[in-house]
């Protein structure tokens, strides 16, 4: 389960580079790595095995962005751009767990 609190730490690292319907790239400052130790690199590229919508995540390490390919119909733009202002985000939560995939 996804807490705001989590969403809120998660989204003050991230930073837009670039946004078009279905794919949305975002450079992630390194002290991410310092202050979230518990995300791993597999954990973000276990992503869409967990949350319905979220079609592929590609990771950069070089310069350091993640770009996530996703559907425009579960995950409107305004959500988007909300998780990176850290708008709405009891809202977002919300949604992101009525989206998370049922592991068997």
């Amino acid at each position: 389960m996804i807490t705001t609190d989590k969403l809120i730490e998660i989204s003050s690292y991230l930073t837009l580079v670039h946004h078009i319907k279905g794919r949305i790239r975002v450079r992630v400052n390194p002290k991410i790595k310092e202050q979230s130790g518990n995300i791993t690199l597999e954990d973000i590229n276990d992503i869409p095995n967990k949350i319905e919508g979220i079609k592929k995540i590609k990771i950069n390490k070089i310069i350091g962005s993640i770009t996530i390919e996703y559907d425009n119909k579960i995950f409107p733009d305004s959500l988007w751009e909300d998780l990176i202002d850290q708008k709405n985000l009891d809202n977002i939560v919300t949604i992101l767990n009525k989206l998370e995939k049922k592991v068997v």
